[in-house]
């Protein structure tokens, strides 16, 4: 959620310098790969560590030549161009959805410390009908939710927003099982297999998403636009006056229906138990990778392009 809005602000390196930085580099470990070739000139044959370092060189130069061709393209290629030239509208996209990342992390810690201040403990599954602390995401959506279909739009963003960012960092990290790297994410280089890992957890996150939005906007969740009419009696003479309410923890249970799905998380409180520590982890995580993405200098134009096992024969088929 952080890397996305962060590299959008930050922008990528100079194509130009890049290509210098490569040249030189390149230029220096063909010196080093001469320098050692030099020492076997008069027939005696390397050292085990100077064939080592050897091959090494020689691994590492043919990474940077592959750089330096990506490079070339980059440079050439007018996708580039039309990058530059809308700097200022990623600039401004990046500031939105950080700023909307952040709403969405505020929104989660204050219904999270409502559950932890305000619910019966892990016995309940930590849940609680109705909101103690002000959420600001609950309230958008409580307020947008007269005008059709407001709260709707909401929601779908939220929902493309989680789905754009995961996208974009699966891409960056590709796919891993545990410390293990299974597949990589790269433009017309991807396996089918990556293709369906992707699209499961992709489908994971919708799901996520759709469970997430419980302690994101909880008064939303439970009641949606139900009302229902007080009672309330005037102070002389006998008349009453009804007065509409919107549905909360304090309506009676006859009035309101809380909706089956809020129910079901309260009904089995150690999935609730789970979701609640799993929000505390989630926001957690959001805090060290937006650290980590402030430290980190800008990304390179072909990041993730070229690496080290990457085969030549995969190489070239994209390059022609």
């Amino acid at each position: 959620m952080s890397v996305l809005p962060l590299n959008l602000i930050k922008g990528t390196r100079s194509v130009v310098y890049e290509r210098l930085e490569n040249t030189e580099d390149i230029e220096e470990v063909e010196h080093q790969v001469e320098k050692i070739k030099a020492k076997c000139e008069d027939g005696r044959p390397l050292s085990s560590r100077d064939r080592r370092n050897l091959q090494e060189f020689e691994d590492k130069l043919q990474v940077l030549q592959r750089r330096g061709r990506h490079l070339e393209i980059a440079e050439s290629h007018c996708c580039t161009k039309v990058g530059s030239a809308l700097r200022p509208l990623k600039i401004l996209l990046g500031i939105f959805f950080i700023l909307f990342a952040l709403l969405f992390v505020v929104a989660l810690f204050i219904s999270n410390l409502d559950k932890a201040l305000h619910s019966a403990g892990i016995s309940s599954g930590f849940m609680v009908f109705g909101t103690n602390l002000t959420n600001p995401l609950n309230e958008l959506l409580l307020t947008l939710q007269p005008v059709f279909p407001l709260d709707y739009v909401l929601i779908t963003v939220i929902t493309m927003y989680f789905v754009f960012t995961s996208m974009a960092g699966i891409r960056n990290m590709g796919i891993w099982f545990f410390w293990i790297r299974l597949y990589k994410i790269r433009p017309k280089r991807t396996r089918p297999q990556a293709l369906l890992f992707l699209c499961m957890i992709l489908l994971l996150i919708v799901l996520h998403t759709s469970f997430m939005i419980y302690s994101l906007a909880p008064q939303y969740v439970m009641y949606g636009s139900q009302n229902y009419l007080l009672q309330s009696p005037m102070p002389l003479g006998n008349n009453t006056t009804w007065t509409t309410k919107t549905c909360d923890a304090d309506a009676p249970q006859d009035e309101c229906t809380v909706t089956r799905s809020y129910l079901f998380l309260h009904k089995f409180w150690f999935f609730s138990t789970i979701y609640y520590f799993g929000n505390w982890v989630f926001i957690g995580v959001f805090l060290i990778g937006l650290l980590v993405s402030c430290c980190k200098g800008k990304k390179s134009v072909i990041e993730g392009e070229v690496e080290a096992d990457d085969s030549d024969m995969s190489e070239d088929e994209y390059v022609h």
